[in-house]
């Protein structure tokens, strides 16, 4: 293995660790060497905190060694003021000779800047070092950028012959959500949830299920919740509209009710798709990233569209033998793996950040 790629590794590895705090930010991790030894390391506080960089040159013990070190980061350094200054003062201050670079910053306050600033310095600075998989670890980021639109993840269970919910007939005697997965699988999903930005369902599963949408089972932050009621449709009461955490309804009604201060109503137009709506608002929210958890009909629209990047497929052990049908992806897996007694399957849409 090559020396850069050995701690642009190491960058990646640790930059896991803003996953589900740093957005809108990207999640950076940056590692500083001296004579082949690692001397500082940091990855993207929680938003509004330090950058990877800063924290990681804030780390070193004796600053002289920066003057003859190799600071390595999987993105470039930011050069503009936002929540916090430029990454690129604090390093040129440092007096930081080498930059290894992953990937260039397709922000529009960035996209080049950085590294020219650090170049025109006088910084010797290499780029391009494992960029398909800084591209991989960075696509919700490159995604929302690139795209205009969040990083979308598609997730279900569903049976072992295929259905995701039972017989209609089966709310009646047993109403509120019916449960396919196991225990551990769904703590695997409010794990999931942690490290999005967004939750999505429509309003069937809004009715049926009264779901809760946080992360109750994980520890982290919820995601912002998001409901397609066209009609409004969901009782005010539900727990998509508690105090737990802010949620966005898109509907087709002009007039809409009057919303406790952590509910937010954004209007569609009927004689217009409804997903590139959705996703443009989500995109101007500053939702980077958003899980998906159905139903059947809100999945559909999202397959059917070509707006999925992910999906996510919990598959129990148990039959149902007649229900709802889950959706159908005619992809081949990029993983598998058990989750106690269920199978999770990972699926990718073609795209330039899926690998």
């Amino acid at each position: 293995m090559k020396i850069h790629e050995k701690y642009l590794l190491r960058c990646l590895q640790i930059a896991e660790n803003g996953l589900g705090s740093a957005a809108p930010n990207p999640m950076v991790g940056a590692v500083i060497t001296y004579k082949d030894q690692i001397i500082g390391e940091g990855f993207t506080s929680p938003f509004g905190g330090a950058h990877a960089e800063v924290r990681a040159i804030d780390s070193v013990t004796d600053k002289s060694l920066l003057k003859k070190a190799t600071l390595y980061v999987t993105l470039e350094p930011c050069c503009h003021f936002g929540k916090t200054p430029p990454c690129t003062d604090k390093i040129l201050s440092a007096g930081i000779p080498k930059i290894v670079v992953g990937l260039k910053d397709p922000h529009e306050k960035v996209g080049g800047k950085g590294i020219a600033i650090l170049r025109n310095a006088g910084c010797e600075v290499e780029t391009g070092i494992l960029k398909r998989r800084c591209e991989e670890h960075h696509r919700r980021f490159l995604t929302f950028h690139t795209k205009k639109r969040p990083f979308i993840i598609l997730k279900w269970a569903q049976s072992i012959d295929g259905f995701m919910a039972p017989d209609p007939s089966k709310r009646k005697t047993s109403p509120g959500p019916y449960w396919i997965s196991s225990p551990i699988s769904r703590q695997l999903a409010h794990k999931w949830r942690s490290e999005e930005a967004g939750i999505l369902v429509g309003t069937q599963t809004a009715l049926q299920d009264n779901p809760r949408l946080d992360t109750r089972l994980w520890k982290g932050s919820s995601p912002v919740r998001i409901l397609i009621d066209k009609g409004l449709r969901v009782p005010d009461h539900f727990h998509i509209f508690g105090p737990g955490g802010k949620t966005m309804v898109f509907c087709d009604k002009k007039n809409v009710p009057k919303a406790p201060g952590n509910v937010l109503y954004r209007e569609v137009l009927e004689d217009k798709p409804l997903i590139p709506q959705l996703l443009r608002a989500l995109w101007q929210a500053d939702v980077q990233s958003l899980i998906v958890e159905g139903g059947a009909l809100t999945l559909a629209e999202f397959i059917g569209s070509g707006n999925w990047d992910e999906a996510r497929i919990i598959t129990s052990p148990r039959a149902l033998k007649q229900g709802l049908k889950a959706p159908s992806i005619a992809t081949e897996p990029t993983a598998n793996y058990k989750s106690g007694p269920d199978t999770v399957r990972i699926l990718r849409n073609d795209s330039e950040y899926n690998l």
